[in-house]
């Protein structure tokens, strides 16, 4: 218990060190993007090149595995497209910002770490299996409804939609990494040395940093308005997923580590990609900002409840 308690106090500490060093005027304006580019555009796709270039998937159940964790975040999808249309009376365009909201888990940025620090390289392996396919899924889920709910003459377009989903896609630097490490798995050639100490170099400092320039972006982004709203997704995210992803866990028979990783993946906060997503498609930027703050903030605690009760049903 003290392992875990330290674990998460470190990392969670990282993302506050970053927040207090950009609203005190430690860093100067500007230094805390800059290190979120670092980490999102170098360090982390490298980091998941390691990753995904020597992860061992057997054993994973990666069918039963993302059964239980994609069902869990369909069900929050809804809750949360149904709470911004039913009862803030949005537009079913912001809908899809509250779905994305209540069930995009920072996997990459936050999960990783924590993860490792919790589990060790086996947890960020059963994690792999997720991050190898979650952001591409939310990206083309989230593409098809707004597609969808734009459209004027009220039909789907797949060749615009595909066309957005690519060009988004392999715009993105995590999903270039990933990408990467799976081709370089699949050849079964080892890195030459100079390249290997290379990647070891980038990847061992992308979780620090990322954290804390995780905790610059927060000071940044700030909450304005629309934080009642903000909250209710963000019990959704915190306390609804999780429970989801434990039951169906528990319900396809997924193993031990498996259905911890799945459910701890499930109860981390939401991360930047859902106002990205939000910013890309003009609607919704101040909630999902607000739900990102507000959730990461309340992680701290109702991370830490879930991997205690992770531990104490799975073992």
């Amino acid at each position: 218990m003290s392992s875990l308690i330290e674990t998460i106090l470190f990392v969670f500490g990282l993302v506050a060190l970053g927040y207090i060093a950009a609203v005190s005027g430690y860093l100067k304006a500007g230094a805390g993007e800059v290190l979120g580019q670092f980490a999102v555009g170098v360090a982390m796709p490298v980091l998941l090149f390691r990753t995904l270039s020597k992860v061992d998937f057997h054993g994973a159940a990666p069918w039963s595995l993302w059964a239980a964790y994609f069902s869990a975040i369909a069900l929050s999808w809804v809750a949360g497209h149904l709470l911004v249309t039913r009862w803030l009376g949005r537009d079913a365009r912001a809908g899809v910002v509250g779905g994305v909201s209540s069930s995009f888990s920072n996997l990459v940025l936050l999960g990783i770490p924590l993860l490792l620090g919790v589990f060790g390289q086996p947890g960020v392996d059963v994690l792999s299996l997720l991050i190898s396919v979650h952001l591409p899924i939310m990206m083309m889920a989230s593409i098809i409804l707004f597609e969808s709910f734009a459209s004027t003459d009220g039909e789907v377009h797949p060749a615009r939609i595909l066309v957005n989903f690519l060009g988004k896609l392999f715009a993105n630097p995590l999903i270039v990494g990933i990408l990467a490490g799976l081709v370089w798995r699949a050849t079964g050639l080892q890195l030459p040395s100079v390249a290997a100490r290379l990647v070891d170099a980038l990847a061992d400092v992308a979780g620090p940093v990322a954290l804390f320039s995780m905790g610059a972006g927060l000071a940044a982004f700030g909450i304005s308005g629309n934080v009642r709203p903000a909250m209710v997704l963000s019990v959704v995210k915190l306390v609804l997923m999780p429970a989801f992803a434990l039951l169906f866990a528990w319900g396809l028979g997924l193993p031990p580590l498996t259905a911890k990783v799945v459910v701890v993946a499930a109860s981390l906060p939401a991360g930047v990609n859902s106002y990205l997503i939000a910013t890309q498609f003009g609607t919704g930027q101040g909630l999902a900002s607000n739900q990102m703050t507000l959730s990461t903030l309340a992680a701290v605690v109702t991370t830490s409840l879930w991997l205690i009760v992770a531990g104490e049903i799975f073992g």
